[in-house]
């Protein structure tokens, strides 16, 4: 059973930063994306960052420059270092990994607020 565990949202003021971070279970492929997402509330789930298991990495427009994703292949773990934090960020966070199968995460709050 494949299990996405995520941890590190929390409440932080604008300008600031968080890292989140998310271990993967029970996948048997070595060869998959994983990545993040967020969803705001009234609005549709969004591409935040994703990283191919060789490395390679996608990001959204918005958060280019401020955050960054990192993989640790060895520990089928997925990072999210988030920095200069905008209130518009404020949104649930979901990892996710894509093996051909879509899973997710449940999901962590990051709110940005003064």
């Amino acid at each position: 059973q494949v299990q996405l565990a995520e941890s590190g949202g929390g409440l932080v003021q604008p300008g600031g930063s968080l890292r989140l971070s998310c271990a993967a279970s029970g996948i048997r492929s070595t060869i998959y994306t994983m990545g993040w997402y967020r969803q705001a509330p009234g609005k549709q789930r969004e591409l935040v960052a994703t990283v191919t298991s060789n490395g390679r990495t996608n990001y959204a427009d918005s958060i280019k420059g401020r955050f960054t994703i990192s993989r640790d292949n060895a520990k089928n773990t997925v990072i999210l270092q988030m920095n200069s934090l905008k209130p518009e960020d404020t949104a649930v966070y979901y990892c996710n990994a894509n093996t051909g199968w879509l899973y997710w995460g449940q999901g962590t709050q990051v709110t940005v607020s003064s």
